[in-house]
C-alpha cells in the first residue's frame, strides 16, 4: 500500500513542478502557453531527470538483497522505480502537452487574485516569501550559526539512530491470538481439559466484546505432542469494533497473561502470531541454546534452567520459556526371555500383546456413510493407567494355557527426554520469549545474549526464525544506506558533470533522517524493516527538494551569476513548488500514519517516519541548501564557468 501511495505522490509532485513553472513563466514573460511550456521545460528538465535518477538510485539496490528482508525490499524497489520512470515520462511528455493545450494565456505582469480564498493565500504566501528572502540573506552572510546548527542536527541524528531500539517487523493485530499451555510431565488429559476450560472462561466470559470465538486442542501444541500439552486459537472481533488501544490484540494478550499467571496447574502463554506467516510461530524472539562443549545432559539442563531463572528476573524480558518437552518419567519394560521360553511363550506374542493393549494396533477399515474409517484395538482407559495393569494382561502359551505377563516382564522407572532436540547437529533447547511492554525485540535479543554470556563455558546460541531474519536485516541496513548514497552521488556527478555540486545535494539528507528518527522516538516506534524503507524514501525525497534548488542555482551560475546570487535566486524561485509538493506528499501519507485495523502496524511505522522526515527536510532544507551550495561552489578553487555569448567573463568559485 505504501509503495502505491508513494508512486501516486511522485506522479503528482512532478506534475505540480511542471505546471507551477509553466504558469510562472507565462506570468513573468506574457508568452503563450506553448512558448511558456517550451521555456519552462528547458529550465526544469535537468531537475526532473535528476530527481528520477536519485530516487531510482536510492531504491534500486534494494532489489538485490536476499532473504526475507530482500523479499520485502524488492516489492518496494520494483514498484517505486517503475513509478519513478513513469512519473518522469509523464512530466517530460504528457504534462507539458497538457499545459500547452489546456492553460489559458496570461498577459505579462498578470495580477494574481487579491480577493477570496486564493487572494488571501497569495497575500499570506507573498508575506512569507518576503520574510524568507530576508532571513535567507542574513543567514548566508553569517553562515557560522547555520553551520553550527547543521552539525548539531548531524550529531542529533547519530544519537537518535544509536538509541532507537531495533526490531524486525512491527507487531500486527491480525484478528487472532494463539495460546499454548503445558502441564507437568505425566499429567492426564483430564487435567489438560480443565486448563482449556479456564482459558475459555477468560476469553468467552471476560472478553466478550473483543472475542468472536475460540477452539481448543488438547494433546498437541507446537512444542510437541502429549496429554499434558494443548493450544487454543482465539478469533477476535472485527477491527471496526476494536478501535480503542485496550481492545487491540497486544492489550488483550497482556490482560490474558496477567490472568493466566494465577493458573497453578499449568504454564500458559498467549501471544500474537508473527507478522509474516511461516516465519516463526509467535512474536518475540526465538533462539536455540546449543551444547557446544559436549557437556552431560544434566549439566546442560541446569544451564538452561539457570538462564530461564535469570530471564524471569530481568525487567526487559517477559514470557521466556522452553519451546519443547521436559524430561519425563519413563517406564522401561524388559522381557525375561529365558523364563518366557520355559513357559512356552513366544516373544512375538508378548510384544504384540503389549503394543496392542498399552499402545494401539491397526486392524482394518470400514465404510460408514460414505466415509472410510480406521479400526484400532487398544485396552480401555481404566485398564492401562498404571504399571500394575501390565501384569493383568495374559498371553496364550504353546500349550494353550493363559500366562500373565507379570510372570515374564520386569518394570523399572527412569527419567529421560520425550524427544531429542538438535540444531546444526548439536544438542539444543529452543527458547522463546518477548520483550517487556514498551521494549523492542532487538533490546530483548541483546539482553538474552548478555545473560547467555554468564552461563558456564561450552554453552552457545543461534538465533532462528524471525530473530535470525532480524539480525540479518540489522546487519544489512548500513550497507544498504551506504550503497544508495554512493549510487546517488555517481548519478548526480554524471548529470551535473561536477564532483562538487552533488555534495550540496547529499548534505541535505541528514536533515530528513533526523526528522524521521525523532518522529519514531516520539511515537515509540522501532528501527525495523519498514522504518528502514521509510528512511530510504526520505533520503530520496530530501535530495529531491535540494535538486530543485541546486539545479536552478547551477543554471543561474552558468548564465553569469555568482554562487551567492545564484543560490538566493534559486531559493526564491523554487520555494513555492518545494512547499507545494512537500505538503501535498505529506497530506497523502498522513492516512498511513494514523491507520487503524489490519496492517496498521506497518502503515503507521512507514507513515510516521516519512512525515517526520519530510517536515524536517523541507523546512530546514529551504534555508540550508542555499548555504550548502554557496559553501561547496566557493570551496573548490576558482574556475571559469559557461556564460552567454557576448557576456563578460565571470569567475565562479
Amino acid at each position: 500500500m505504501f509503495a502505491m501511495v508513494l508512486a501516486i505522490g511522485l506522479l503528482v509532485d512532478d506534475a505540480i513542478v511542471v505546471i507551477e513553472n509553466v504558469e510562472r513563466v507565462m506570468a513573468e514573460e506574457g508568452c503563450s502557453p506553448r512558448e511558456a511550456t517550451r521555456k519552462s521545460m528547458d529550465q526544469i528538465t535537468g531537475a526532473l531527470v535528476g530527481i528520477a535518477l536519485v530516487l531510482s538510485a536510492v531504491f534500486l539496490p534494494m532489489a538485490f538483497f536476499s532473504g526475507s528482508t530482500g523479499v520485502i525490499y524488492r516489492q518496494f524497489s520494483i514498484t517505486i522505480v517503475s513509478a519513478m520512470a513513469l512519473s518522469v515520462l509523464v512530466a517530460l511528455v504528457l504534462s507539458p502537452a497538457l499545459c500547452a493545450t489546456l492553460l489559458k494565456p496570461l498577459p505579462k505582469g498578470h495580477e494574481r487574485p487579491e480577493t477570496g480564498f486564493f487572494g488571501g493565500f497569495n497575500r499570506v504566501f507573498d508575506a512569507g516569501l518576503a520574510r524568507y528572502e530576508k532571513g535567507l540573506n542574513l543567514l548566508v552572510r553569517r553562515p557560522a550559526p547555520a553551520g553550527g546548527f547543521y552539525l548539531f542536527v548531524v550529531a542529533l541524528m547519530i544519537a537518535l539512530f544509536i538509541t532507537l531500539p531495533t526490531g524486525f517487523l512491527p507487531d500486527e493485530d491480525q484478528g487472532n491470538i494463539i495460546n499454548f499451555f503445558n502441564l507437568p510431565p505425566g499429567a492426564t488429559q483430564a487435567r489438560s481439559l480443565a486448563v482449556a476450560r479456564q482459558l475459555e472462561h477468560h476469553y468467552l466470559g471476560g472478553e466478550t466484546k473483543n472475542v468472536r470465538g475460540m477452539f481448543d486442542v488438547v494433546g498437541f501444541n507446537f512444542a510437541g505432542a502429549g496429554e499434558n500439552m494443548g493450544l487454543a486459537y482465539v478469533r477476535l472481533s472485527d477491527w471496526k469494533l476494536r478501535k480503542a488501544t485496550r481492545n487491540k490484540a497486544p492489550a488483550i494478550v497482556q490482560r490474558a497473561m496477567a490472568d493466566f499467571s494465577h493458573i497453578r496447574d499449568a504454564r500458559v502463554f498467549a501471544f500474537v502470531p508473527p507478522p509474516v506467516q511461516e516465519l516463526g510461530i509467535a512474536t518475540g524472539f526465538d533462539l536455540e541454546l546449543e551444547n557446544q562443549g559436549a557437556m552431560p545432559r544434566p549439566a546442560f539442563i541446569a544451564a538452561r534452567n539457570q538462564l530461564l531463572g535469570m530471564a524471569a528476573r530481568d525487567p526487559l524480558l517477559v514470557g521466556v520459556r522452553p519451546n519443547g518437552q521436559e524430561d519425563t518419567p519413563q517406564l522401561n519394560i524388559s522381557v525375561d526371555q529365558a523364563r518366557a521360553g520355559a513357559l512356552g511363550l513366544s516373544l512375538a506374542d508378548v510384544n504384540d500383546t503389549l503394543s496392542s493393549a498399552i499402545g494401539e494396533s491397526y486392524i482394518n477399515d470400514f465404510v460408514d456413510r460414505g466415509r472410510v474409517k480406521h479400526v484400532y484395538m487398544q485396552a480401555d482407559t481404566p485398564y492401562r493407567m498404571s504399571p500394575e495393569d501390565i501384569g493383568r494382561l495374559y498371553v496364550r502359551s504353546s500349550t494353550g494355557q493363559m500366562t500373565p505377563l507379570s510372570a515374564v516382564v520386569n518394570e523399572t522407572w527412569s527419567i529421560g527426554p520425550a524427544k531429542l532436540e538438535r540444531y546444526n547437529g548439536l544438542p539444543s533447547f529452543e527458547l522463546q520469549g518477548q520483550a517487556a511492554p514498551g521494549k523492542s525485540s532487538g533490546a530483548a535479543m541483546n539482553e538474552m545474549e548478555k545473560l547467555i554470556a554468564k552461563l558456564p563455558p561450552g554453552i552457545g546460541h543461534e538465533w532462528t526464525a524471525t530473530s535470525y531474519q532480524e539480525r540479518l536485516a540489522g546487519n544489512a541496513a548500513p550497507g544498504l544506506y551506504g550503497l544508495s548514497l554512493v549510487v546517488v552521488f555517481i548519478c548526480l556527478a554524471a548529470l551535473y558533470e561536477s564532483w562538487s555540486v552533488p555534495i550540496a545535494v547529499l548534505l541535505v539528507i541528514p536533515l530528513g533522517i533526523a526528522g524521521s528518527l525523532l518522529a519514531a522516538h516520539l511515537r515509540g516506534f522501532y528501527n525495523d524493516v519498514y522504518f528502514q524503507v521509510g528512511l530510504l524514501t526520505i533520503m530520496g525525497l530530501s535530495a529531491k527538494n535540494a535538486i530543485l534548488i541546486v539545479e536552478f542555482a547551477y543554471d543561474a551560475e552558468k548564465r553569469g551569476a555568482t554562487p551567492l546570487a545564484a543560490a538566493l535566486e534559486a531559493a526564491s524561485l523554487r520555494l513555492r513548488p518545494i512547499l507545494m509538493t512537500s505538503l501535498a506528499f505529506i497530506a497523502g501519507v498522513t492516512p498511513l500514519a494514523v491507520a487503524n485495523g489490519a496492517g496498521a502496524g506497518s502503515q503507521t511505522d512507514i507513515g510516521t517516519g516519512v512525515i517526520g522526515g519530510m517536515l524536517s527536510a523541507t523546512f530546514l532544507a529551504i534555508f540550508l541548501v542555499p548555504l550548502f551550495y554557496i559553501a561547496i561552489r566557493g570551496g573548490f578553487g576558482r574556475r571559469q564557468v559557461a556564460r552567454p555569448e557576448g557576456a563578460a567573463p565571470t569567475v565562479s568559485s
